[in-house]
């Protein structure tokens, strides 16, 4: 068996993984939610048309999550909002940073080389 050491590298691989975790329980407690929202139905009209009839509505409610979910999702991108995520991250991540900045120094030293042609 490894031996389980607590470097930096090893720290930030286990922060990884928990994060990969949450993303998964996230979507547990996310069907979890409309379990619950579907139990607050259940001693209604809508409630009995949909618990007496489970085989036709299960489906029904699974498939509109899903469209629902990638309507949402749709829109995000339209929106541009994960792109301006992912900007922000890349800023404020000092590696990115350096990378960024490497290829601006490139780009202009590209221009100097084309200007002195």
């Amino acid at each position: 068996m490894k031996k389980l050491t607590a470097n930096r590298k090893s720290l930030i691989r286990w922060k990884i993984y928990i994060d990969r975790a949450r993303m998964y329980i996230g979507y547990i407690q996310f069907v979890m939610i409309g379990f619950v929202f579907l139990e607050v139905f259940r001693d209604t009209r809508i409630g009995d048309l949909i618990f007496n009839n489970l085989l036709v509505s299960g489906p029904a409610i699974f498939l509109t999550f899903i469209l629902l979910s990638l309507v949402i999702g749709r829109i995000d991108t339209l929106l541009g909002l994960r792109e301006e995520e992912l900007r922000n991250s890349s800023v404020s991540n000092p590696i990115m940073r350096d990378i960024l900045n490497d290829v601006r120094e490139i780009k202009q030293e590209l221009v100097q080389l084309k200007a002195a042609q």
